[in-house]
């Protein structure tokens, strides 16, 4: 999965959703899990609450110099499966490459020419964890995770709850373990 030791990771959601927050959580937990290239590249334009989204995120174990955004990345993180409807979030997905996607229909239902795949109903989870509906963030980093296994559960519950801290940690870190417990995986992922 990784090209040149670089594993790259575009983000896709919806203005106000959380995505960049997201992968600020997930790089500064794979900084500490020793990754010594972590390079975060937030895309900003004409984004408001509601509209398609997207950040990229880079790591590597050498430093990073390539600071532009993931246009060939190993890992796409969805967190509305709406968003397949209006946006090519596969485009450029190497592959070997995996995606997790935020949905509550079935892993059958994303077949991406043989790519694995992860789902899990991360906005439903979130709701149960003790979130208002649309805070996904937490729920997709748990996904991520299980997806991935890059970095363990245990250090990113720790980052959000850091990151979260006076704002529902404990339900936002609750969010993340329930949906690493129930996300489904396919095409040959972790």
């Amino acid at each position: 999965m990784e090209k040149r030791g670089i594993i790259e990771i575009r983000w896709h959601g919806r203005g106000g959703q959380g995505a960049i927050t997201a992968a600020k959580i997930v790089a500064k937990a794979m900084f500490q899990a020793g990754y010594a290239g972590v390079a975060m590249i937030p895309t900003f334009g004409t984004e408001r609450r509601g509209a398609p989204v997207f950040t990229s995120l880079k790591v590597s174990k050498e430093k990073i110099y390539d600071l532009s955004p993931t246009t060939k990345p190993d890992v796409v993180v969805v967190l509305d499966h709406l968003l397949l409807e209006e946006v090519d979030v596969a485009a450029g997905l190497k592959p070997e490459g995996l995606i997790v996607i935020n949905t509550p229909r079935h892993l059958a239902d994303y077949p991406f020419d043989g790519r694995r795949v992860a789902v899990a109903d991360v906005t439903g989870l979130s709701v149960e964890a003790g979130l208002p509906p649309g805070m996904v963030n937490s729920g997709i980093i748990g996904s991520f995770a299980r997806a991935t296994g890059f970095v363990d559960i245990e250090s990113l519950v720790s980052e959000i709850e850091e990151e979260f801290a006076g704002r529902k940690p404990k339900q936002n870190s609750r969010a993340a373990m329930l949906c690493y417990e129930h996300t489904d995986l396919g095409g040959g992922a972790r």
